[in-house]
């Protein structure tokens, strides 16, 4: 085989006769792709291990056989938009590994993987609190309410919830995980559907209102979205009980 047929067959799956042949070769560059291929394939091995380790919560649910669904939010620190948080119930099988807490994925990553989440999950569901209830009855207080609308849109009921950093307003047994997104799959497959869900939405408020830069910034206060504050003001979807936004009323 050529140097190109071998780093062509290294992409796939390879069988053990065939890596003996191959380290039986020779050839330096023959040598140099497997030991690319062993890196490889030593980082998935960690990465599946760690993917089955952050099962450990759902795990005590499923040997009881029940459902537990995973709860996250995104959106407390922006100016503007709403609250989005999500809930997702994974099945025993779920095997994307790359889910992980959305917050060390590329925007790219989250992406990719959300419709997959959506397609491979038992039920998903998604709830918003707008910045009117923001407003009107505080930001942590509209989380909660955003994530029991999330729990109780989802087509199946869960028997348990695993939360991350929450407690959700509903009579369901719960199980707080402080940085949850990173300890649970079913919380980190949440987190990747509220963060693309609100990314689009802020795409759309982008498009909507172009001089605040929502498409960049996605309601945060950087320079450029302070500046068009300044300039022209609030729009419909600003937070008013959030500093400083209120002092850029006209």
């Amino acid at each position: 085989m050529t140097i190109t047929e071998i780093k062509s067959l290294l992409q796939g799956e390879v069988s053990i006769e065939q890596l003996n042949k191959l380290k039986a070769d020779e050839r330096k560059g023959v040598q140099k792709l497997l030991i690319s291929y062993e890196k490889r394939q030593a980082k998935f091995a960690q990465a599946k291990a760690q993917f089955q380790n952050r099962f450990s919560y759902e795990k005590r649910f499923w040997l009881k056989d029940q459902l537990v669904a995973g709860v996250d939010e995104v959106g407390r620190g922006p100016l503007a938009g709403p609250v989005v948080t999500a809930a997702v119930i994974l099945p025993h099988d779920f095997d994307l590994i790359d889910v992980n807490d959305s917050k060390k994925l590329s925007p790219k990553k989250r992406q990719a993987l959300f419709p997959k989440i959506l397609e491979k999950a038992i039920s998903v569901s998604v709830g918003l609190a707008n910045n009117d209830v923001i407003d009107r009855i505080n930001i942590y207080e509209a989380d909660r309410v955003a994530m029991a609308h999330a729990v109780q849109g989802l087509k199946v009921k869960p028997n348990a919830l695993l939360v991350d950093a929450m407690n959700v307003p509903l009579s369901i047994p719960q199980v707080k995980l402080i940085h949850g997104d990173a300890k649970s799959n079913s919380i980190a497959a949440a987190s990747i559907v509220a963060k693309v869900f609100r990314d689009n939405l802020m795409d759309a408020y982008g498009e909507l209102y172009p001089e605040y830069d929502f498409k960049h910034n996605a309601g945060y206060g950087t320079r450029e979205h302070m500046e068009a504050l300044k300039k022209y003001g609030l729009t419909p979807i600003h937070r008013r009980s959030f500093a400083p936004v209120s002092e850029y009323e006209k």
